[in-house]
């Protein structure tokens, strides 16, 4: 069976690389278009079975073209789909991300096939059977019975809720979570103004806030562990919280150290925004390479 489970979101993504996001009103002008699987479940999953992880998938996706793409895609670098739902007469999720010059995101999409999966769809064996599971965002009621699942058979849960945190309920999953990543405004969002003070939601739970090329910050009830993050050329931030999220879970897998797995996450992030679109996610290797290379 696999060792970690993820669960959620699996798009099709259209990436647009304009010179730069445009007002409203404006107009850019479009010097790239590529098309790839994306979604943060499916990134996730894809990035631990790069890192020779094996790792499972549960989610939803429609009986189309971009489906069977989809599907072809995760399975060719080694993620176990079988437990992603084809759901007939329904379209793959869609999502277009248009990056600018900097490497800044601005995302449009349409609901698609992602949230009809339903608590009732989920396969408690099939989750109890791996060590780990690691939840993105989804339908918030699915989100609170796969954590449920896992926490009563005694494995640990990771919840990276999304840009949507601020309009959807997880406080079921939350409660069940014994790790929860952020992002800055993400954080603000559920976080007291510092960011210093976990609200009663994660009170005693594990808290990484990503700051993107800022590095990243790690909240236990033992302390506070933090790492700059790494310089690089950055040329998209598509995926890279998601490979920051596969490269901690990893690494805290294997070490129980918050802090390797903290610069182990960051150097993910940081290789995977040196390339365009959502499944750049580095090797295990390469991100040793590239960590002997720092010092």
């Amino acid at each position: 069976m696999v060792r970690v489970v993820t669960a959620g979101h699996i798009n099709w993504d259209v990436t647009l690389r304009v010179d730069a996001l445009p007002d409203p009103d404006g107009e850019a002008r479009i010097s790239s278009q590529r098309r790839s699987g994306g979604g943060s479940a499916a990134n996730v999953a894809a990035a631990l079975a790069g890192m020779d992880v094996s790792t499972g998938l549960v989610g939803s996706i429609g009986s189309d073209e971009h489906g069977l793409l989809v599907r072809n895609e995760l399975t060719s670098v080694g993620v176990d789909c079988t437990h992603v739902i084809e759901v007939a007469g329904v379209e793959t999720t869609t999502k277009y991300l248009i990056v600018d010059e900097r490497g800044e995101v601005m995302v449009l999409g349409n609901e698609g096939a992602n949230e009809i999966i339903s608590p009732e769809d989920i396969d408690s064996e099939y989750v109890r059977s791996a060590e780990h599971l690691h939840l993105t965002s989804q339908r918030p009621d699915t989100a609170a019975e796969l954590a449920r699942i896992a926490t009563e058979a005694d494995m640990s849960v990771s919840f990276d809720p999304g840009r949507r945190l601020g309009e959807r309920d997880f406080s079921r999953a939350l409660a069940y979570s014994d790790i929860v990543f952020l992002n800055d405004r993400e954080a603000a969002t559920i976080l007291d103004s510092d960011l210093e003070h976990p609200s009663s939601e994660l009170h005693g739970r594990v808290v990484v806030i990503k700051h993107g090329r800022k590095g990243a910050r790690v909240d236990t009830t033992d302390g506070v562990y933090t790492h700059p993050g790494f310089v690089v050329e950055s040329v998209d931030s598509t995926g890279a919280g998601d490979a920051f999220a596969a490269g901690f879970i990893t690494t805290l897998l294997d070490s129980h150290d918050y802090e390797q797995a903290l610069e182990f996450a960051n150097a993910c992030g940081a290789l995977t925004s040196m390339a365009s679109g959502a499944r750049t996610a580095p090797t295990r290797e390469r991100v040793e390479a590239f960590l002997d290379e720092q010092f």
